[in-house]
């Protein structure tokens, strides 16, 4: 088990990585930072969740990006303020956009497909 966890870990890691990478050098589309934003989300919670069955930690998944894409409409000067920050920017992100949930549901799928092609759980 404690393997799993390494590898969930370490895949986030790597996403991590590359989601800020993606936000550094122009050449990316903005959607991919959103792709591997929601990617990362699915490792986070399966690295919480590891014995949930993948179907749970998709739909966990969804409603915690799309909650938080739809947060992004409430407008108060305390939560802005949050949002103008490095960390507040990058977990709550500063603007809704429909497309937005789109580039989530894909980084769901990812994560799903890394997860059944490349981790081959034992448990789900």
């Amino acid at each position: 088990m404690i393997r799993q966890r390494i590898k969930y870990f370490l895949i986030t890691c790597c996403i991590v990585v590359l989601g800020l990478l993606s936000r550094h050098f122009t050449i990316f589309p903005l959607w991919i930072g959103d792709v591997l934003w929601a990617t990362m989300i699915y490792f986070i919670l399966r690295f919480f969740l590891l014995k949930a069955p993948i179907r749970k930690i998709a739909l966990i998944s969804i409603v915690v990006s799309y909650a938080i894409e739809f947060s992004q409409l409430y407008q108060a000067e305390w939560i802005d303020n949050l949002r103008h920050t490095f960390l507040g920017r990058m977990i709550l992100g500063e603007t809704f956009f429909w497309g937005d949930l789109v580039s989530y549901t894909a980084g769901i799928l990812i994560g799903i497909c890394i997860e059944v092609w490349v981790v081959k759980p034992k448990y789900s």
